[in-house]
């Protein structure tokens, strides 16, 4: 039920009103002056206002005045029998959604009402959708706390609010359009359009219609005039993704969109300006396809102003976990489930895998796992066979070998710190089980001090109670 203020010093005028929108269903509150009725503006919470402009003491146009300086930001309809435009205008000015003169027929008076009522309801919803926006894609919220991670955050929060050209890298699945939404939603433009468009995803023949759009007629299947994404984003900001994969003839003409900020459509000789921040994002280097005369020298220095790297699952494992919690209680809160419980095993089959897919692909795990998992539990055995590999730290063993049995090194590279320490605790684990957990003998078995041992295995988080530890708490 919608709750009205009636601020009017002449009680006929109250009553009529009272009575009128009592009987529409609408929760009524009356005061007789306009120090009263901004009193309870104050205390009370309500969703529009009469209120009348002349009144002895405090009248309309103060109560409109303090309203705005107290940041109270309900509608308010302006009655009087004094109705001139100069009047009209300040009430206008100081926040009064319309403006009405006495005598009032009621019906009138109750589509004003209505139609402020629902103006009111759009603009809330909208500044709650934009703080849900600010929320979602605020840079606190991008989820790791690796040393990589900081540094991407610390960069965002220099860059977001600046129009200046930011060039992501970054491999498939990094998250290169999330981070190019938080700059965007953290900038200026953040209440304007952000358009993403993947390069790659578009057959070169469409692509330069799609970014700068089509006159009717200006080739065969032009029925409609077409508006490009450059248009869509004016005011904001536009996301060129896989900038790498850019035709030839497209960098050209998209280096002219950095330099000048204008543009045709194809079909047409009209020159169209906009004001447009440009973010791009590649998986490819693209210092080396300038170097192979892939890609234009000119547009990979006006791209490359700013350059954020974002650094690959594989190389900021320690995100891992934080990861794994933050995707669990999301789908879990979506489909309605208890969020799982991931064993030792089954959290170190994952700390090993390389993540080729990255971010992305530990996403996919998360939701597949939420959905098809009814025990509440995941062990190793639960996780697909390509993780299989990487369980008792063997990490090593998914490497390919020559006939002679020496590990080859894929093409695609591998985190060598990861693998070293994933050999060296495999061992340790092995040396400590063949003794019993008799640190001095594992230490002599592995060529170690055996404090050098033991401090290896704080530092691995190795937790293995020997036969001295025992009986010394036995003694």
């Amino acid at each position: 039920m919608h709750h009205i203020l009636i601020i009017d010093d002449d009680e006929s005028v109250r009553d009529v009103l009272e009575a009128f929108f009592k009987e529409k269903g609408f929760n009524v509150t009356a005061a007789a002056d306009g120090q009263s009725g901004l009193d309870l503006l104050k205390q009370e919470k309500f969703d529009l206002f009469f209120v009348d402009l002349v009144m002895p003491g405090m009248g309309g146009l103060d109560v409109l005045r303090e309203a705005s300086a107290l940041h109270i930001n309900t509608p308010a309809i302006v009655i009087t029998a004094f109705g001139t435009v100069k009047t009209a205008i300040e009430a206008m000015r100081l926040g009064a959604f319309d403006y009405i003169t006495k005598p009032f027929i009621l019906e009138e008076l109750l589509i004003v009402v209505n139609r402020s009522l629902d103006v009111s309801k759009l603009q809330k919803e909208n500044v709650m959708l934009k703080r849900q926006l600010k929320q979602k894609y605020d840079f606190h919220r991008l989820t790791g706390n690796s040393p990589q991670m900081q540094k991407v955050y610390e960069l965002i929060e220099k860059i977001a609010d600046t129009d200046s050209t930011v060039l992501i890298y970054g491999e498939s699945g990094t998250g290169k359009e999330l981070v190019a939404k938080t700059i965007h939603f953290n900038s200026s433009r953040a209440q304007n359009p952000f358009v993403p468009m993947n390069c790659a995803a578009i057959p070169k023949d469409l692509l330069e219609s799609e970014l700068f759009g089509h006159e009717k007629g200006a080739f065969t299947g032009a029925i409609n005039t077409r508006i490009g994404r450059f248009e869509l984003a004016n005011g904001g900001t536009i996301l060129l993704d896989e900038i790498g994969d850019l035709h030839p003839s497209l960098q050209v003409k998209l280096l002219r969109v950095l330099q000048e900020r204008e543009f045709e459509r194809v079909g047409s000789t009209k020159t169209i300006k906009v004001d447009v921040r440009i973010l791009a994002a590649t998986n490819k280097d693209l210092e080396k396809a300038t170097r192979e005369g892939t890609f234009r020298e000119d547009l990979y220095y006006r791209l490359n102003v700013i350059p954020l790297h974002i650094p690959p699952l594989r190389k900021r494992r320690e995100d891992i976990p934080v990861l794994i919690e933050d995707f669990m209680n999301n789908f879990s809160k979506k489909k309605k489930k208890e969020p799982l419980k991931i064993l030792p095993e089954a959290l170190e089959c994952l700390m090993n895998y390389r993540w080729p897919g990255n971010v992305r692909e530990l996403e996919n795990l998360i939701e597949r796992m939420v959905i098809l998992n009814d025990g509440g539990i995941v062990t190793a055995d639960d996780l697909p066979e390509r993780f299989h590999s990487t369980r008792g730290g063997q990490i090593h063993k998914s490497l390919p070998l020559t006939s002679s049995g020496v590990m080859l090194l894929p093409q695609e590279g591998v985190d060598l710190n990861a693998m070293l320490n994933e050999i060296e605790k495999s061992l340790i684990l092995q040396a400590m089980e063949r003794v019993g957990g008799v640190k001095s003998k594992a230490a002599g078995i592995l060529g170690l001090n055996r404090t050098t041992l033991i401090e290896k295995l704080k530092k691995k988080g190795i937790d293995v109670q020997s036969p001295e530890t025992t009986q010394q708490h036995n003694q």
